[in-house]
């Protein structure tokens, strides 16, 4: 939109774009300190239940002293992106691929690094507001091979993460869950172009990607809750050097007490999670990663 258009006003101009013009004045009204408390409660719950849906989680905060109902509560968790999983049609909005893909990892034995990688979303609370964390993470190492973090859930910090974890290496297959940012064509034809095997999550499957579920977390209760964030800079700041952290020196019990990125490095070697001397099975297990880069959009 041009403001000081020679020949088109601004009326003219919105016309032939097709574009309300309420919409070029609408300033978007961010989160009060009152609602930005309510998200982090709501977070931090819905990592120890995550199958509470809006009504129990409005009972839930009740129950411990607000005053809220229903209709707000289901208003926050759809900012925050966080729906409760249990099995139901229309758990996510695929994207608009023709193809559907199984998932590929029921009993699969993760043996070794670059088998298996996979990718999710999570909510990042700050001070005066919110951003979305995204991470590629190898199932075999826990090592955290990208992330990002944007302030909305669209496409494009997704697949710049998948772009330089691509750069990284090439996994057999790449799980995510049927959410818009993971089955939307320019994604799905990404891993493809790369020849990797597409698998999604069954949906309202809790523990088809059980990996990346614990890897949040265990970034948020020991970085994220404990920083509070004032911004995003902060954030991307912070969580760099985490991630550094937690990939190069944060030793994993499921990891023989070794680092991810021990593990990712020397990947012929065999690792004995929980005591026993075989590679992890989807679905079961606890999952870590890290690397220092990442931007806020």
């Amino acid at each position: 939109m041009d403001w000081d258009h020679a020949r088109l006003s601004v009326r003219q101009q919105c016309v032939l774009l097709g574009l309300p013009r309420s919409s070029l004045y609408y300033a978007a009204v961010p989160a009060t300190a009152a609602e930005l408390a309510l998200m982090r409660r709501i977070d931090e719950q819905y990592l120890r239940t995550p199958f509470y849906g809006s009504r129990r989680m409005t009972a839930w905060l009740c129950r411990h002293g607000e005053e809220i109902n229903r209709k707000r509560v289901q208003r926050l968790m759809r900012w925050m992106g966080l729906e409760a999983i249990y099995p139901k049609p229309h758990t996510t909005v695929p994207g608009l691929t023709a193809q559907r893909y199984p998932y590929l990892l029921r009993n699969l034995a993760i043996s070794r690094p670059n088998q298996v990688w996979s990718a999710d979303i999570t909510y990042v609370p700050l001070q005066r507001g919110f951003l979305y964390l995204v991470a590629v993470l190898d199932w075999y190492s826990r090592y955290v091979l990208s992330w990002r973090l944007s302030n909305s859930l669209d496409e494009e910090f997704c697949l710049e993460a998948l772009d330089e974890a691509l750069a990284r290496g090439r996994p057999e297959i790449f799980n995510t869950d049927q959410g818009v940012q993971f089955t939307g064509r320019r994604f799905v034809s990404c891993l493809e172009s790369a020849q990797v095997a597409v698998s999604w999550d069954g949906r309202g499957r809790a523990l088809d990607n059980v990996f990346v579920e614990r890897l949040w977390r265990t970034v948020k209760y020991e970085e994220i809750y404990l920083k509070a964030y004032a911004d995003g800079a902060e954030g991307r700041e912070s969580l760099s050097r985490y991630w550094t952290f937690y990939n190069h020196e944060r030793l994993h019990q499921s990891l023989d007490y070794r680092t991810p990125w021990e593990v990712h490095r020397t990947g012929c070697s065999r690792v004995r999670p929980s005591g026993r001397g075989r590679g992890p099975k989807a679905g079961r297990g606890v999952g870590k990663g890290s690397v220092p880069l990442g931007r806020v959009k």
